[in-house]
């Protein structure tokens, strides 16, 4: 598995519109053949601020590549440096432990 922290701090458009768009993107993800079953994705939002945390996970390389091959991959990216005023951080994680 390929780890992935995304996180922003939410800055243009209103946060309703961003959480619906951030279901559509995962609705897709959950019906998209290339991707489905491939890729786990979680939005976490500051109870108290604008701070937003994607937690994704891919099961390979190639799960990545057909993501990020997906228009709708494109158009999301898009979006979210839109929503965080073009300063969006990407950082690759390396699993130590976990619960079973």
């Amino acid at each position: 598995m390929k780890h992935f922290l995304i996180k922003y701090q939410f800055k243009n458009g209103t946060a309703e519109a961003w959480h619906e768009h951030i279901r559509q993107f995962i609705a897709w993800l959950d019906t998209e053949p290339a991707v489905k079953g491939k890729i786990s994705y979680r939005c976490l939002k500051e109870r108290d601020g604008p701070g937003y945390y994607h937690l994704a996970a891919a099961s390979d390389e190639q799960a990545i590549k057909a993501l990020q091959s997906q228009d709708f991959f494109k158009r999301y990216t898009e979006e979210s440096k839109r929503v965080a005023g073009g300063e969006v951080e990407v950082v690759p994680l390396e699993l130590i432990a976990q619960t079973s």
